[in-house]
């Protein structure tokens, strides 16, 4: 999902701010070609340095690659690399992270043998479209220019652009360095080998990456995650289930086991023909409705939007809310450990001794 607070004028208006000296974590290193799918010392750029973007600059940092990140707000900036150094230390990973460095605009970049480009601004399609625009001018001609929108087709953020053919969707889950998936979308004039080349190489950065081979609407696990959502909203509406009790059916029913098995390694632990058995009986009495349920309309139009609103289908004072967001976050690095044997490694420098805490 890409950063929703940024304006759109904002954005536009970054192009323009004159060349000022960047902030470097390290000193990094200038490379002249995409040679190689690792990304150890590969020069990447981060446009959006909010919430998301300051995470994907986590997993690339992580993965070894030089990592510049372009933001226009001055409190951003400066909240940047203490975050991201404190996440690779959280993780294991400071010692063999790659250098990071944080600009005002994409006019400071040093664009030198830059082969990745990750756009994680605004969800507005026209900002995106003007800042893609940009980077077909000023990025190496050989970048891969990839855009983190949860809700724009690649093909629709590239309409119009010659290079077209370089645009991916490259799609993160908040938090982007905890949760190991990453979607790697091909647009309608995607160059497949770039999939490829941009699934090896987030793999060498320790993500999972999964290739969506049509840019459809939601991509893959958005797809998924929304069917479930549908109906689990609707048993919410018909009063069957109260939400507290659908979420606890989740997390300690069918979700839990999601963590060893996704859906189709499970119907063959299952029997294929117990569960074709079953959808034969449940798919006709599933909600098909093509609007969003009742339940969420009505909050909101009462302006109850969860964390951010103070209140849900839950009350959030601010210090309950901190308490739940530090729950949430141990689970999932917990989860991470648990998973660590399957996850992909992470390639360390060429002299580095093996670190404690690195997946590699």
């Amino acid at each position: 999902m890409a950063d929703q607070s940024i304006e759109k004028d904002v954005w536009t208006a970054q192009f323009r701010i004159p060349r000022l000296h960047c902030t470097s974590a390290r000193q990094a290193k200038t490379g002249d070609k995409m040679e190689t799918s690792s990304p150890r010392n590969a020069r990447t750029v981060v446009v959006g340095g909010g919430t998301m973007g300051a995470d994907v600059a986590v997993v690339l940092a992580r993965g070894g690659a030089h990592v510049t990140v372009v933001d226009p707000h001055t409190e951003r900036r400066n909240r940047l690399l203490p975050h991201i150094a404190q996440e690779l230390a959280a993780a294991g990973q400071a010692t063999h992270a790659g250098p990071v460095q944080v600009c005002a605009s994409l006019q400071e970049v040093d664009w030198t043998g830059v082969v990745l480009v990750v756009e994680c601004i605004t969800e507005q399609l026209a900002a995106k479209q003007q800042l893609f625009a940009e980077l077909q001018a000023i990025a190496p001609a050989n970048a891969v220019l990839a855009s983190n929108s949860s809700g724009f087709p690649i093909s629709a953020i590239a309409q119009g652009l010659a290079t077209a053919q370089r645009m991916l969707g490259l799609h993160f889950f908040m938090p982007a360095h905890l949760v190991p998936l990453v979607e790697v979308v091909l647009g309608e004039r995607s160059d497949p080998a770039l999939g490829t080349w941009l699934h090896a190489f987030m793999r060498g950065c320790g993500s999972v990456p999964v290739l969506v081979k049509k840019d459809k609407p939601g991509f893959l696990a958005n797809r998924m995650q929304h069917a479930l959502s549908r109906e689990a909203f609707a048993l919410i509406d018909e009063g069957i289930a109260s939400p507290e009790d659908v979420d606890a059916a989740v997390r300690f029913g069918f979700g839990f086991r999601f963590l060893a098995a996704g859906p189709v390694l499970q119907r063959d632990h299952a029997g294929i023909e117990v569960h074709t058995a079953a959808a034969a009986t449940m798919y006709p009495t599933l909600s098909n409705t093509d609007i969003p349920a009742q339940a969420l309309r009505d909050k909101v139009a009462q302006g109850q939007l969860g964390m951010k609103t103070g209140k849900g289908f839950f009350d959030w004072p601010e210090d309950r809310k901190q308490a739940e967001r530090a729950r949430y976050d141990t689970l999932l690095r917990q989860g991470l450990s648990l998973l660590a044997s399957e996850l992909p490694t992470i390639e360390p420098p060429a002299d580095a001794a093996p670190h404690n805490g690195d997946r590699s």
